[in-house]
């Protein structure tokens, strides 16, 4: 089971999301809370500027990025559309 801390900006972007989002995206973080289903969410590895971060996919649009603490802990950066990656 890999414990969530959360960025102080993830939480600012997370409360301004509509309500139904927030609740998909909070089923999303409790699903990849559990390994096994790092597949189903689609994490992976960024490239470029973002080389040393992951993400995974809350629906279609929305994409949560996060870096790895250790093999159990995670950290949440931030959550939106495709152009958080800029």
């Amino acid at each position: 089971m890999i414990r969530i801390c959360f960025k102080p900006t993830f939480v600012r972007q997370f409360k301004k999301l509509d309500p139904l989002l927030q609740e998909e995206a909070f089923e999303k973080i409790e699903l990849f809370k559990d390994p096994k289903n790092h597949g189903t969410l689609k994490v992976h590895k960024l490239h470029g500027p973002l080389k040393d971060r992951y993400s995974f996919s809350v629906n279609y649009k929305t994409r949560i990025v996060f870096n790895f603490l250790s093999e159990t802990e995670a950290v949440l950066l931030t959550i939106g559309d495709h152009a958080i990656y800029r």
